[in-house]
């Protein structure tokens, strides 16, 4: 049975839209320049020119005619289909209710929504979302247009918040069935489960589409502050632990662990074949984003991925 929302809750969700729905469309805008088809910008299959193989570059645009006839390695290049097909991941897990900076980690997972919808319905392309909600999942169609990526983002933005954790592995299955043509896959989680539950479906996900991981971290979950007796509850299970903070021994090893924990998930894309690009509390997300968004679309023009 899903609550519903409080009047406060509410309000809250509406005031963080408006302020996204500002920021995306002032600074998007203005940072990043031209007509793309896309996000990443998107995978294309019309064929382009062939050129020499250079090292990065995806081995699934191989030439092999042309390889075959100089003996020397070329890949083609394609041009970004006008209409793009792009699916969300969207982990809505308890664990993304937190924030000690800025913005709530649920805030950013909303806005990474807002502006991918941003760069992404121009040109009659297609956008979808499968969004796990701790216990519970729910899958809205692809359709085209501002007015639907909208009506997808202030879904989004009203979902109430839940306890648990959704599986990951398994939302990401999701995007996995029926096969669809070739398209982007952006997964938005702060991927706090065990890499093992998820990267075999993010693996699989990438050798049809290109998937992007944006990951939402806070930085608390980075280091500890120095602040004496710090009670801790786990969103996802209620339960209450008190942390001597005081102990520069017991901050050491949490930093250490943490540092490890964000190590591996960034391992476990880069080996299931996923562009990751991490989004905190504390930063500067569309300035992230933007920097992140160009260098994808000069490595395009190159012929490189990733």
């Amino acid at each position: 049975m899903i609550r519903g929302i409080a009047p406060a809750e509410s309000t809250r969700s509406e005031a963080v839209l408006a302020r996204l729905q500002l920021l995306v469309t002032r600074k998007l805008d203005g940072l990043l320049q031209g007509d793309y088809a896309g996000l990443l910008p998107g995978p294309g299959t019309e064929a382009g020119e062939s050129r020499e193989y250079s090292p990065g570059d995806d081995v699934r645009r191989m030439d092999w005619p042309v390889t075959a006839r100089t003996t020397v390695p070329h890949v083609r290049r394609t041009v970004a289909d006008r209409e793009l097909e792009t699916w969300l991941a969207l982990d809505l897990s308890a664990s993304l209710d937190f924030g000690t900076a800025r913005w709530l980690k649920r805030d950013l997972a909303v806005a990474a929504v807002a502006a991918i919808g941003h760069l992404t319905v121009r040109g009659g392309n297609r956008l979808g979302a499968v969004i796990g909600t701790g216990g519970s999942t729910q899958r809205r169609p692809a359709r085209p247009g501002r007015k639907e990526a909208q009506g997808l983002l202030r879904h989004v933005a009203a979902l109430p918040s839940t306890p648990g954790r959704s599986d990951l592995g398994e939302l990401v299955d999701l995007l996995n069935r029926p096969p669809r043509r070739r398209g982007v896959a952006v997964i938005i989680s702060d991927f706090m489960s065990d890499p093992a539950t998820w990267t075999r479906p993010v693996k699989k996900l990438a050798v049809r589409h290109d998937v992007l991981a944006i990951e939402i971290v806070d930085p608390r979950e980075l280091e500890l502050p120095d602040v004496g007796v710090l009670a801790v509850v786990d969103p996802e299970t209620g339960a209450v632990h008190e942390v001597q903070t005081s102990d520069p021994k017991l901050r050491r090893r949490y930093a250490e662990g943490a540092a490890a924990q964000r190590a591996a998930i960034a391992s476990a894309l880069r080996g299931a074949g996923a562009a990751h690009l991490r989004l905190r509390t504390d930063s500067d997300w569309l300035l992230d984003m933007v920097r992140f968004v160009a260098a994808q679309r000069h490595a395009r023009t190159r012929g490189t991925t990733r």
